[in-house]
């Protein structure tokens, strides 16, 4: 099965084309090398894909015969993302959760004093 195909399949990419497009910058990468749309995959390949500045592995069980649902996703790939890049990932939604409320203006100094001690995880102690 080509690669671009592939990952629209086990639902990396909404659609096939955003596939495509993430192999041609070279955002995906098989067996450690970068590949092109139209590279052959199948089982026991290793699949790299960047996206949204987590790098995603997975190893290919077997090969579908179309897209499917998500629930069914797990019977054709196993996820080796380590866990680093998924720490990350929930690190980027916490940080999204922090916005600002429309109209309150630009942070000040301790509401960004505040995020970076939430963000490094540093609990530092006053002095007074």
């Amino acid at each position: 099965m080509r690669l671009d195909k592939f990952l629209w399949c086990v639902r990396y990419f909404k659609t096939r084309s955003n596939a495509s497009e993430a192999v041609k910058k070279n955002r995906v990468k098989v067996n450690g090398e970068v590949a092109k749309s139209s590279r052959e995959v199948g089982p026991s390949d290793i699949i790299t894909v960047r996206k949204d500045q987590i790098d995603y592995s997975f190893e290919i069980l077997q090969l579908p015969k179309s897209r499917m649902g998500a629930k069914l996703v797990s019977l054709h790939i196993v996820d080796r993302t380590p866990q680093e890049e998924l720490a990350k990932l929930e690190l980027r939604k916490l940080s999204q959760d922090y916005y600002r409320e429309k109209g309150e203006g630009r942070p000040t100094k301790k509401d960004r004093r505040d995020l970076d001690e939430f963000i490094t995880g540093d609990e530092e102690q006053e002095e007074t």
